[in-house]
């Protein structure tokens, strides 16, 4: 696989290395200690959601999939294992050879979630799970948080498309699962290339204020933009006067003037006054782009302004507010000893503090209401319930160690968008509240 398609450098030959130190002296121990070859279950979910958040989205699973098939451990990691002395001789053989060969199950990509959730079900010998935890948190955590405010941004705007723009707001790498996670959340388009790239985003951009300001006029420079770009182009009309930037604006590409883009002031005042002017000019049909710090209260303020589409970037990249989901991943099942026949045993945390786990290999369904609407999330470790049965979310993701789901990112946009729309009217409420499903264990 080409490690670019991960959103990493091309010198990075794996993720392998994408972990904690701990996971690979936790290998050592396990492996002199006789208990790595015990089958177990490891699951990822979330005590609870973030503060006021009313529902998550699973976002990043595609993402885990390729860190998961590329997870191995070459001739270069070896060696700087070996150099920093991680671990010993015995267990960097066994590195050398490793491979994930268990089961992958979790919702799927776009699915929402609550709070206990088993959005991730890692199968397989406590070995070769127990390395993979790292890289599935760093992935879910940031993937989901972006998703979520996303979904948020959506509802918000109505319909009115979304342009993901964040990418000078976080790291290079970030941006680009940033951008990619916005669209599962309901994002239209993203201003950054290696997102387009990587994962067919559609692109869009035009210009910024830097380039109206080399110009030796405002003129010149709609002028030259018109003239590379054609008239369906996009002037922003912020830098100066945005009244007599408009005047021009029309003047320059005339009616067929695709849109305008404003950046700065009182956004709500300013969308109206340019659309009158737009209209009084004869470009009725010129579009109006609002940017500027926006987050999803900004643009619910906008839902009674004459705007076409908004562009966001640094509170959607950090998760508006929540840039992590808090997700954990615990080991909730193990075998009585190595034999591939040995039963399971339900295993669970019970320290004190909030950090307590369920222990037992769960299943998860989502009881509807007779107008097929969302009314609980079911999460139990028994045989599920017969009324439940065609309702559960877990879907097989890897198996034998051969990823069996991948999917179209269009897909995955789709589906969150039914998803929502199958969770209760409140769950578009921008204030803060409790989740709008409440989690059920049985």
């Amino acid at each position: 696989m080409n490690t670019a398609d991960l959103g990493l450098p091309v010198d990075v030959p794996s993720t392998a290395l994408f972990t904690d130190h701990y996971e690979l002296t936790m290998l050592q121990a396990a492996l002199k200690g006789g208990t790595a070859d015990r089958r177990s279950v490891f699951e990822v979910f979330t005590r609870r959601l973030p503060e006021g958040r009313r529902y998550g989205v699973v976002a990043g699973t595609g993402r885990v999939l390729d860190a998961v098939e590329n997870f191995r451990f070459d001739a270069d990691v070896i060696g700087f294992l070996r150099e920093r002395n991680v671990v010993d001789e015995p267990t960097l053989e066994w590195l050398a050879s490793y491979r994930f060969a268990g089961d992958v199950w979790g919702y799927p990509e776009g699915e929402v979630y609550f709070a206990g959730s088993p959005v991730l079900r890692v199968e397989g010998s406590f070995a070769e799970c127990v390395l993979l935890e790292t890289v599935i948190l760093s992935i879910l955590n940031h993937d989901s948080a972006i998703a979520a405010a996303a979904s948020r941004m959506a509802s918000a705007a109505g319909g009115r498309p979304l342009i993901e723009m964040g990418a000078r707001r976080t790291h290079e790498l970030a941006a680009v699962a940033a951008s990619r996670a916005a669209y599962v959340g309901g994002f239209t388009t993203t201003s950054d290339l290696a997102a387009g790239f990587r994962y067919g985003i559609p692109t869009v951009g035009t210009s910024a204020h830097a380039f109206t300001l080399v110009h030796d006029t405002e003129r010149d420079a709609f002028r030259a933009q018109v003239d590379s770009l054609g008239r369906g182009t996009t002037l922003l009309v912020d830098t100066y006067d945005v009244a007599e930037a408009v005047r021009l604006a029309v003047e320059v590409a005339g009616p067929e003037l695709g849109a305008v883009r404003i950046d700065s002031g009182d956004l709500l005042l300013v969308a109206h006054r340019v659309r009158q002017q737009l209209d009084e000019l004869g470009a009725t049909k010129t579009r109006i782009i609002v940017t500027s710090d926006l987050d999803e209260y900004a643009i619910a303020s906008l839902a009674a302004a004459p705007v076409d589409a908004y562009g966001v970037g640094t509170q959607l990249v950090t998760g508006s507010g929540h840039p992590t989901c808090s997700m954990v991943y615990k080991i909730v099942a193990r075998a009585e000893s190595a034999d591939p026949k040995a039963p399971l045993l339900p295993v669970a945390k019970k320290s004190s503090g909030g950090k307590t786990s369920i222990g037992g290999r769960k299943w998860a369904a989502r009881r509807l209401d007779e107008y097929g609407v969302a009314e609980a999330e079911v999460i139990g470790t028994g045989a599920v319930p017969a009324e439940l049965v065609d309702n559960q979310l877990l879907v097989q993701l890897v198996k034998g160690g051969q990823v069996v789901a991948r999917e179209p990112l269009d897909v995955v946009r789709d589906r969150h968008a039914a998803a929502r729309a199958n969770l209760p009217l409140s769950a578009t409420q921008l204030s803060r509240g409790e989740a709008v499903i409440p989690t059920e264990y049985v």
